[in-house]
């Protein structure tokens, strides 16, 4: 995966951030728009169905491709010193299970990532990954529960897998089985806006 950060939203001034609620994305290169152009992205969806509802937020992409949990975790107090964000949507442990990491350190990493924005007062909102099998029953089991145990006793919410819906399809998925395409990117944002429309 080639790694570039893709930070965007749809306001580049300093006064206009301090006068939006913000929402920040911090994903791998799921949000990342892999393969695509940015616009074509669900992060950048999600603002234009934000504007289309009526609402104030403005979307902060933080998302890198290849990114790790622990990544995403050395990142983040930078991130909500930068843009004081109401919600931290976090899109990140895919590439931690690819890579056979311990399912404890991810579990940790999340955990890290919510007490952090929660002692902001804002709102974690997290998207659980799925894995191929190939590393094991047990492995995968553990990988796939280790996202709601990182959100238990906290006032995170737990979202569906995002891809749910795409990633059997090989018609919305591209080449390496892994990304989806730009047409699956609207399926992706309906997805995360059923988690994310309690919170607005």
């Amino acid at each position: 995966m080639w790694v570039g950060l893709l930070l965007a939203s749809t306001s580049t001034s300093v006064g206009a951030h301090a006068s939006l609620q913000s929402i920040v994305v911090l994903g791998d290169s799921i949000s990342a728009a892999y393969g695509m152009s940015l616009e074509e992205g669900w992060v950048a969806l999600l603002q234009h169905r934000l504007h289309a509802e009526g609402t104030s937020y403005t979307v902060v992409n933080a998302s890198i491709s290849g990114d790790t949990s622990a990544g995403g975790l050395r990142r983040l107090p930078d991130l909500l010193s930068t843009h004081a964000p109401r919600i931290v949507i976090i899109e990140l442990g895919g590439n931690d299970g690819l890579r056979g990491y311990p399912i404890n350190q991810l579990t940790q990493n999340l955990r890290q990532m919510i007490q952090l924005i929660e002692s902001v007062g804002a709102i974690a909102v997290i998207l659980p990954m799925e894995i191929p099998p190939n590393l094991g029953k047990v492995y995968t089991d553990a990988f796939r529960s280790s996202f709601a145990k990182a959100a238990e006793n906290s006032e995170a919410l737990v979202g569906e897998f995002p891809l749910e819906s795409v990633a059997l399809n090989p018609l919305l998925m591209q080449a390496d089985g892994i990304h989806p395409t730009a047409d699956a990117q609207p399926l992706i944002l309906e997805s995360v806006w059923r988690v994310l429309e309690a919170v607005l």
